[in-house]
């Protein structure tokens, strides 16, 4: 990648108004993934514009307005992708829901209102869409499509039941509205078996979204649909992406999928996601705090709880987890919700070394065995006090002592030449 970069830069640099081989030979490389309906590409810079793009796509070629989503969704930054994620129009300062959206459960078999002791779940999570489209008429707004990642990765890395997306894409089929599938997070082999999210539900959406996967770094988002729905879009203005469609932007995509047939990549997601998952599964054996272990190849989630009966969810315990994970150069995030599911997702590339299970359960146990230390103390987590840089540690713990009394355990951590106070573990 780096090699095709410096080599296009000093060429000339077009946009999807000028076409150019390698928009056409970086579209049949995606094309080739795809069902054979799905024959037409628009390059963009993000999975936001993409989104964005969805929208606009599904809107024209019906002639309607309303979409049905997710609740707890999150498709990007622009203003038509914020106002379908209810991850941002939800949250404190969100702009809140618009009339023309409509939310549905999450399909969270651990802790939706449908649990995995139900062999029907995925039926009856996919027939929750039929009173939001019944919303969605009634408020005239009619239904233009339904969006969703296809495993919801923001809500907390949820893997959808058996059944669910096909049903949901026959009701919405049948009330007349489009299928959009993000695949930002799932897509281009991290499963391990599939190469695409929505291939697990064995349905074919009229519309994919993806996103920065694809350009390993380098902005682009992709849009793939039908011809007849690109037909309905192109009776409006004109459209094109100045960076996304670029010769540069192309060539970087292009070489992205090669690699991961040429390395082959998807079979190391399933290699080394079954062992990411067999080592979580064996900590959950180990540790009440861990209430659900999910996921498949490298997209896994790992679901934390005060509480294994009641599966109250533990906030702080994921934010400490996480803290101290990445002291020990381990990334990780945190999702659901109420932000208290580890979500793990390692490069496609990860190796038998990079994926050591020993060692990251021995760091889990570690962060797990200190932090019932501090919760038996009864201290709260993560009050920080940034005292700047290249100070002694004597003078940080006194400053510390000032702040909260001498009985209070600290932690001096200089890494990243910046010094912060955790009111959270003794060392």
């Amino acid at each position: 990648i780096q090699r095709i970069v410096t080599n296009q830069i000093g060429r000339i640099n077009t946009n999807t108004r000028y076409l150019h081989p390698a928009q056409t030979a970086f579209a049949k490389k995606i094309l080739s993934k795809l069902p054979s309906k799905l024959d037409t590409c628009f390059f963009v810079n993000s999975g936001s514009e993409a989104n964005e793009l969805a929208l606009r796509l599904v809107r024209d070629h019906t002639g309607l307005k309303g979409i049905v989503t997710l609740d707890h969704g999150y498709y990007g930054n622009t203003t038509g992708a914020v106002d379908m994620s209810a991850y941002k129009f939800n949250a404190e300062g969100g702009v809140g829901q618009a009339d023309w959206v409509e939310l549905i459960d999450l399909p969270d078999d651990y802790r939706g209102r449908f649990k995995r002791d139900d062999l029907k779940r995925g039926k009856k999570f996919a027939d929750l869409v039929n009173s939001a489209i019944s919303n969605l008429m009634s408020k005239q707004v009619g239904l233009a499509g339904f969006v969703a990642e296809t495993f919801p990765s923001v809500a907390g890395q949820i893997i959808p039941p058996e059944g669910y997306l096909k049903n949901i894409y026959q009701h919405i089929r049948e009330a007349g509205g489009l299928c959009i599938a993000d695949e930002v997070q799932t897509g281009l082999g991290r499963l391990g078996e599939y190469y695409f999210g929505f291939e697990q539900q064995e349905v074919e959406p009229d519309i994919v979204v993806l996103g920065k996967p694809i350009g390993n770094g380098h902005p682009i988002g992709v849009v793939i649909t039908s011809n007849e729905i690109a037909e309905s879009f192109a009776q409006g203005p004109e459209f094109f992406s100045t960076f996304g469609g670029s010769t540069l932007s192309c060539l970087i995509g292009k070489e992205v999928l090669e690699i991961i047939d040429e390395e082959k990549l998807q079979e190391n997601a399933d290699l080394m996601g079954k062992k990411l998952l067999g080592g979580l599964n064996e900590l959950q054996d180990s540790f009440p705090q861990i209430g659900d272990v999910r996921g498949m190849g490298l997209f896994c989630g790992v679901d934390l709880v005060k509480n294994k009966e009641t599966r109250e969810e533990d906030r702080d315990l994921c934010s400490y987890i996480k803290n101290r994970m990445r002291d020990h150069r381990i990334l990780m995030g945190s999702e659901g919700p109420k932000d208290n599911v580890l979500k793990i997702r390692p490069p496609l590339t990860i190796d038998e070394e990079g994926i050591d299970i020993t060692y990251v359960i021995g760091l889990f146990r570690q962060c797990v065995d200190n932090c019932d230390v501090v919760v038996a103390h009864n201290i709260s987590f993560d009050k920080r006090i940034n005292i700047g840089n290249n100070t002694s540690a004597n003078t940080f713990f006194n400053q510390s002592k000032k702040s909260f009394g001498v009985n209070t355990p600290i932690i001096y951590n200089k890494l990243y030449d910046n010094p912060y106070f955790y009111e959270s573990e003794q060392n």
